[in-house]
């Protein structure tokens, strides 16, 4: 049963609306972590329109392949956690065992399904303590129709697509003319005309940016796309995804995040991305779940002019230090006004953007007009449901 006081949104009809409110770029970027997914299972088209309907700036995904090559959203390269892939006995015997990054992964593998298969499944919550009541109710849904949902809003809203396992994806699905994964992914951003380098016109006409946490995949697609990269990095103790790639170059061999964040390889990474993608406890390491001293990570990205987008802010207790006092407000206060971060990947994008709407609402110089019809808006839409 379907709660009543969250509505459900379909996908809309194509917009022609030539005078979109724009994206904001003053204060740090809101990017729905694989959509409003602290409500809603994650990377559907529901948890998709919630997050723009909540505020969000971008609407961030994973992107990987399915066995006949179309391009999913989806994280996992298994869809056990995820989906109702067990209830369908006619799958039973596609539980396969692959080696993933390293490590021998036995599960349902996305790569084993074709798209028209994976559409027969539902998604549900990844985990148990968030709302259930969605799970089954919403499909997989691929790059094309994630980027409509984008592209259909009210307003300008930007898009955040990883290149995921690049490595694993490349191995296992093949693409006719030897085409890479990596290929297909910036040919579907070409097909709906995104195109421009960061801040320029077409950059804001339709928002983009290219995340993966494997260097050589942003460094491949660099002479493909001037879309803004960002070079997502994981534990300091973990090996970068593309570590076993026959094409890495001599410098990036057997490269670890550790070895990544020093000021010689930012100095490297800058030519090719605008910004990196930290797990927050690189930046600030935790101890007994109390925040210790931050490290110089964020300051020394911003000297090499490259933004910091960290990841991933929740609003449940289980992930927020106590320094916060179990509040998620007190969290973002603290990473955006004192740790200076230029972007926030989050679970619950209205959350942050109630934040900033109380804290940071305007530009400055922003006219007093703009103010007024800004209060309005923000008045009017407590009143708006799609049907």
């Amino acid at each position: 049963m379907v709660s009543p006081t969250r509505p459900l949104y379909p996908l809309p009809g194509r917009r022609n609306d030539r005078n979109k409110q724009p994206l904001q770029t003053f204060r740090a970027y809101n990017i729905a972590h694989r959509g409003s997914n602290g409500e809603i299972p994650e990377e559907t088209a529901a948890a998709y329109m919630r997050a723009i309907e909540e505020g969000t700036d971008f609407i961030e995904t994973d992107i990987l392949a399915s066995k006949d090559g179309a391009l999913i959203c989806f994280h996992d390269v298994t869809l056990d956690d995820t989906t109702d892939i067990t209830n369908h006995k006619e799958f039973a015997n596609r539980k396969r065992t692959y080696e993933v990054q390293g490590v021998n992964t036995t599960g349902f593998f996305l790569v084993d399904f074709t798209l028209d298969e994976l559409k027969l499944l539902r998604v549900k919550q990844r985990y148990p303590f968030r709302d259930q009541q969605y799970n089954g109710e919403f499909s997989i849904i691929t790059f094309d129709e994630f980027i409509s949902i984008a592209l259909d809003a009210h307003r300008v809203v930007g898009i955040y697509p990883e290149i995921k396992n690049p490595v694993f994806i490349n191995q296992q699905v093949k693409w006719p003319g030897g085409k890479r994964f990596e290929d297909k992914f910036v040919e579907t951003l070409k097909k709906y005309g995104y195109r421009g380098s960061y801040m320029s016109k077409q950059w804001l006409k339709q928002p983009a940016f290219i995340q993966s946490f494997a260097p050589t995949s942003l460094i491949y697609i660099s002479n493909q796309t001037d879309l803004p990269k960002i070079f997502l990095i994981d534990d300091v103790d973990m090996p970068t995804q593309d570590t076993n790639q026959v094409f890495v170059p001599p410098h990036l061999v057997s490269t670890s995040y550790w070895e990544i964040t020093s000021d010689s390889y930012l100095d490297f990474i800058k030519e090719y991305v605008v910004g990196i993608g930290p797990w927050k406890d690189n930046i600030i390491p935790v101890s007994s779940n109390y925040l210790q001293i931050p490290s110089d990570l964020v300051a020394r990205a911003h000297a090499h002019n490259l933004q910091v987008h960290p990841y991933t802010f929740r609003n449940e207790n289980k992930f927020l230090h106590f320094n916060f006092s179990e509040d998620p407000y007190n969290e973002y206060d603290y990473w955006i006004n004192k740790i200076g971060v230029d972007g926030l990947f989050t679970d619950f994008t209205g959350s942050l953007h109630h934040y900033q709407e109380w804290t940071n609402p305007f530009a400055s110089g922003e006219k007093e007009a703009t103010r007024l019809l800004h209060k309005i808006e923000l008045m009017l839409s407590k009143f708006k449901y799609f049907n």
